[in-house]
């Protein structure tokens, strides 16, 4: 990932927010799992809703839904291949993965959902509240934020922005007790192989990165902002701005040479990346991103300057002051179905 230079500072911490989405009908391709392996193979769940979407009710009142598809089971390639133009080394070696089926949400997490949680859960001393949160297994909300949280970009339907890895896991705890489903960010292999689509080109509608207008907002027509989420044509499988718009944050830790653990299994099931590490992984590109790193396989971290526009010391476990290009969509694990015992 090339060092996000030029990205446009606005007078505000961030932050932001998650939801409202348009529903698109999606069509899950079926092939052989026995093809090739250099082909990706997907199967369908049986009895799962292919689609459904989420109501979440506020406490202020009103609604908020969202759409979540269903991503079939399936194997194929994760990472590039050493031929591909604008390959980076952390995007090899190009490795089998087989994933069992998990639902994703058709878009980013939008502004109006987010500020419903962080109104439900913000805690209003600043100070106390950094000394407290130390367990990321506890349910806890936001720090209060400085300034405009769209940063100047718009909220409503447009991406949630600026939130940290760690307060966007507590944003899907906060949703799961919402809503009674258990919520996650997307693993690094399932985001790839969600975006990819049942495709092996670079990007998931071919190899020309003079389409990507059609599908993406990034350096070439965002206008140096965000955009309301599903404006862009959606992937095969009916999920909008997996290309641009804003990086999106996965699960996984970052190490550049992760692939090379995963590589050794064939194929690798269900991976998560490191157990350990120090920063993580987002997927998928920004709105200030070149036509490059909007490729399927390429692969962004957090990197250091991040965190420099946070005057704070230590720095903030929620907030990312100023970095509008971060964001992040929605998972969830299919849970086995019980079987009824035979009378």
């Amino acid at each position: 990932m090339r060092r996000l230079s030029n990205i446009r500072i606005f007078a505000a911490i961030i932050v932001v927010a998650s939801g409202v989405l348009c529903s698109a009908e999606t069509t899950l391709a079926s092939i052989n799992i026995s093809a090739p392996v250099g082909a990706s193979t997907i199967t369908s769940a049986r009895g799962l809703p292919k689609k459904y979407t989420e109501t979440v009710v506020p406490a202020s009142g009103g609604k908020v839904t969202f759409d979540m598809v269903l991503i079939p089971s399936g194997e194929f390639l994760m990472g590039s291949s050493d031929k591909e133009a604008g390959r980076k080394d952390n995007e090899g070696p190009q490795h089998k993965v087989r994933l069992e089926p998990f639902y994703l949400c058709t878009t980013e997490t939008t502004f109006v959902l987010f500020q419903a949680y962080y109104e439900e859960t913000v805690q209003k001393d600043r100070d106390e509240a950094r000394k407290k949160v130390t367990d990321v297994d506890a349910i806890a909300g936001p720090t209060p934020i400085y300034g405009d949280p769209t940063m100047g970009m718009g909220g409503g339907t447009r991406p949630a922005i600026g939130a940290t890895w760690f307060n966007a896991t507590m944003f899907c705890k906060w949703l799961s007790k919402k809503t009674g489903k258990k919520y996650r960010l997307p693993t690094e292999a399932e985001w790839e192989y969600a975006a990819r689509a049942g495709t092996e080109t670079v990007y998931f509608f071919g190899n020309d990165p003079k389409q990507l207008a059609r599908y993406a907002w990034f350096e070439d027509n965002s206008e140096q902002a965000t955009h309301e989420v599903a404006t862009k044509k959606p992937n095969p499988w009916g999920l909008y701005d997996m290309l641009g718009n804003v990086l999106e944050w996965v699960l996984d830790f970052y190490n550049p040479t992760a692939y090379s653990a995963t590589a050794n299994k064939s194929p690798a099931l269900n991976p998560k990346g490191p157990k350990q590490g120090k920063v993580h992984v987002a997927r998928g590109g920004s709105w200030e991103s070149p036509a490059e790193e909007l490729r399927c396989p390429a692969r962004a971290f957090e990197e250091d300057f991040w965190r420099f526009m946070d005057p704070q010391d230590p720095k903030s476990k929620w907030w990312l002051a100023q970095m509008g290009f971060i964001g992040f969509r929605v998972a969830r694990s299919v849970e086995p179905v019980k079987s009824e015992s035979r009378k």
